[in-house]
């Protein structure tokens, strides 16, 4: 099954489904977990770089569809109809909007995100797929059970299907633009769109000279340009959770453009935005303050783990049980989980909290040789397995998609290998007085 020839054939088949299989290829080309066999990565990860732009007459069929037939000449002054891009869910195109349909008043440089056909509709179909690829085809005795499978799907599903709204996307936009979120924040550029933007349709300003946070030319600027890059990108986290309550949950490098003329971050997709409760939001705050409390100081001994049992442990423990992490503490029978699993659970959040830590020396450091890479690698090497062994039920749904932001601002953070001042950030936004 694994012959070099047929895992060919995979990322073919898998490239032409797009959605799915491409935003599954996103997920796992910005994580570094290593849950699945390195071969079904590599499938996924050459997916990424292999997506299909749709025919023209299939684009001119959407086009009019959304926006009318005479779409070309009521709207634009111009219209490339080759596409400067293509991701899960659609293609994008340069053009010129007309001033009349422009909220500036004049012609506007605009990017046009034009949806794949079908694509909504194919996303279960999709998904039951790659399920089936990955359980009955490649044997589900390698599929770790702790990685619940099933209940991944049903939440990327879910995800898919918002992203597939771009009146939605374009409202996001809208309320990122608002003073009330990042209007007033001169680090950040958030495109408006364009009233005639629909359902399989956005258009949205075009940003000029930005270039992708995961590009040669951001990991060569000065470091102290990285360090304030990264420092943003973990503000920016913070904001969206504990402020607004509302975060872009795709932390796929292309989705930042740092522009180099002035220095600013612009945000430039907000298809996996998503919303948060208060209920749920207070319960991950306390879970994250009592972790960042967690003393990772307490043993001199390489060779454990060095943390001991305490109030901000037992705080952790309670909290991961309210939030829906565990399904009870430490013990023996139905209500409760195995010691090991609570013990790697606990760590694993007190390492990955660690910069917000009160006793952390900051700035910290990130990337290679760091303590957070240190503490990265043993959550990767010793608490990953376990965890994926031992666990009893499938982390909150909520915590899908704020871990893949969260584990994203600290990727980007190691690949510049960024100094952060991680907890005046943390001070900052929970408003903590020193």
């Amino acid at each position: 099954m694994l012959t070099d020839a047929n895992i060919s054939r995979l990322v073919s088949k898998l490239s032409q489904m797009r959605g799915a299989a491409l935003k599954l290829g996103q997920f796992l080309s910005i994580q570094d977990t290593h849950l699945l066999p390195k071969e079904i990565d590599a499938v996924f990860r050459r997916v990424q770089d292999s997506a299909h732009y749709m025919p023209d007459w299939q684009m001119e069929q959407v086009l009019t569809s959304s926006l009318g037939p005479s779409w070309s000449t009521k709207y634009f002054a111009s219209f490339d109809r080759i596409p400067f891009a293509a991701a899960s869910i659609g293609q994008v195109h340069e053009g010129v909007l007309k001033a009349e349909w422009s909220p500036t008043g004049q012609q506007e440089k605009v990017a046009v995100k034009v949806q794949f056909p079908n694509i909504r509709d194919s996303i279960s179909a999709d998904l039951s797929y790659i399920t089936w690829l990955l359980r009955v085809t490649l044997g589900g005795r390698i599929l770790p059970k702790g990685l619940f499978l099933d209940r991944t799907m049903e939440v990327m599903k879910a995800e898919l299907a918002d992203e597939c709204n771009y009146v939605r996307e374009a409202h996001y936009l809208q309320q990122f633009r608002s003073p009330d979120f990042l209007g007033n924040d001169s680090r950040f550029h958030v495109p408006w769109a364009s009233s005639i933007s629909s359902d399989r349709v956005l258009v949205m300003e075009f940003v000029e000279g930005g270039v992708s946070l995961g590009s040669e030319l951001v990991t060569t600027l000065p470091q102290e340009q990285k360090d304030k890059i990264a420092t943003t990108i973990l503000h920016l986290c913070l904001l969206e959770l504990f402020r607004f309550g509302t975060m872009q949950t795709d932390p796929n490098y292309s989705n930042f453009l740092y522009i180099p003329d002035s220095g600013k971050i612009a945000l430039i997709d907000f298809g996996a935005t998503r919303e948060y409760g208060p209920e749920f939001l207070d319960g991950w705050r306390r879970l994250l303050e009592a972790a960042a409390s967690v003393d990772l100081n307490s043993s001199t001994d390489p060779d454990t783990l060095g943390i001991s049992p305490g109030p901000a442990w037992d705080a952790c423990v309670e909290e991961s049980i309210s939030l829906g992490y565990l399904v009870g503490p430490s013990g023996e029978g139905e209500g409760f989980e195995s010691p090991e699993m609570v013990a790697a659970h606990v760590t694993s959040l007190a390492f990955l909290a660690h910069p917000f830590n009160g006793r952390t020396p900051q700035p910290v450091r990130f990337g290679k040789g760091s303590d957070f890479g240190r503490n990265t690698e043993r959550i990767r090497n010793e608490l990953i397995p376990v965890m994926l062994r031992e666990r009893k039920k499938g982390p909150p749904r909520e915590t899908y998609s704020l871990n893949r932001k969260l584990s994203g601002a600290f990727l980007l953070a190691s690949r510049l290998g960024s100094t952060i001042h991680a907890r005046d950030i943390w001070e900052d936004v929970l408003n903590i007085k020193c």
